[in-house]
């Protein structure tokens, strides 16, 4: 601008906004001495970030600010890279319509505090078309081994379902829960991740959970929790009315309906209008 119009330094700087000391700034800082230390620290230890290395410079004696380390960290190229999370991909598996018992059961897992701050997780299983809770299973941790545990005992006590709806949790994803239910000739239908509503009874059944049981309850200890939400279970199966069932209770509706030598009605509300796609006449199983 000053070689175009012709015009002086402090001029030009006055029309730009900007002081004629920052235009004449030459800058004399030399990050060589840094850089160099940082790419050696970096070559011993290649999975440290800048934090760390910062914090072996300053052990060294090295006096530089963490902004510092951080802007030469980057332009020498010192960045880690972070590998992508791997996401699995699921084909989506809208609900059902179900005509009968042991059709499908939906399970999950909430979580919950003890009144020492130590977090447990419930284990529920719904059966789909009844909306009985097969189990509420308490403890601190779940292996695969301890859910399919759980499920042979509802199995020997009422039968094998025909599919399994559940998340893609790492108990749920292994290898023994998957071997388990292929030889059990059991159906596993794993939502998408992200899509809870594909899985909708057993959330609305935990949405129950927490507002009747959980969050009205003070739990002591392990074995407090275990007696209070057996309790609750009993309540719901038994005594509890169920809008969806017109207000009957699940265990009242399993023996209407779903008696060995009966043919189950459908639910009142089943012909209403879903927010979720049914299946084909071809794939329910009466």
């Amino acid at each position: 601008m000053r070689e175009q119009y012709a015009v002086s330094e402090r001029r030009v700087c006055g029309l730009l906004s900007m002081a004629v000391s920052s235009y004449r700034y030459a800058l004399r800082r030399n990050d060589e001495e840094l850089r160099s230390r940082l790419v050696q620290l970096a070559r011993e230890k290649p999975r440290f970030g800048y934090r760390r290395l910062h914090v072996l410079l300053r052990r060294a004696g090295k006096a530089a600010n963490h902004k510092r380390v951080y802007r030469v960290y980057r332009e020498a190229g010192l960045c880690l890279r972070r590998k992508k999370r791997k996401h699995c991909m699921r084909i989506g598996s809208p609900l059902r319509q179900h005509t009968r018992v042991n059709q499908e059961w939906a399970l999950d897992f909430v979580h919950d505090v003890l009144a020492a701050g130590r977090t447990i997780r419930v284990l529920s299983v719904v059966d789909a078309f009844t909306r009985e809770c097969l189990a509420l299973e308490v403890d601190t941790s779940f292996a695969s081994r301890r859910v399919t545990r759980v499920l042979e005992e509802i199995v020997e006590d009422r039968g094998k379902p025909q599919s399994i709806r559940c998340d893609n949790g790492p108990e749920l994803t292994s290898r023994h829960f998957l071997s388990w239910c292929l030889e059990q000739q059991i159906e596993l239908v794993h939502i998408q991740p992200g899509k809870p509503t594909q899985n909708a009874r057993v959330e609305s059944f935990h949405g129950k959970l927490r507002e009747e049981c959980l969050r009205v309850s003070w739990f002591h200890n392990l074995f407090d929790a275990r007696r209070k939400i057996a309790a609750w279970q009993r309540d719901y199966n038994e005594q509890r009315p169920h809008s969806s069932l017109n207000y009957r209770t699940p265990a009242e509706f399993a023996a209407m309906n779903c008696g060995k030598d009966a043919d189950c009605v459908r639910l009142e509300n089943a012909a209403g209008v879903s927010h979720f796609p049914t299946a084909s006449a071809a794939t329910r199983v009466g």
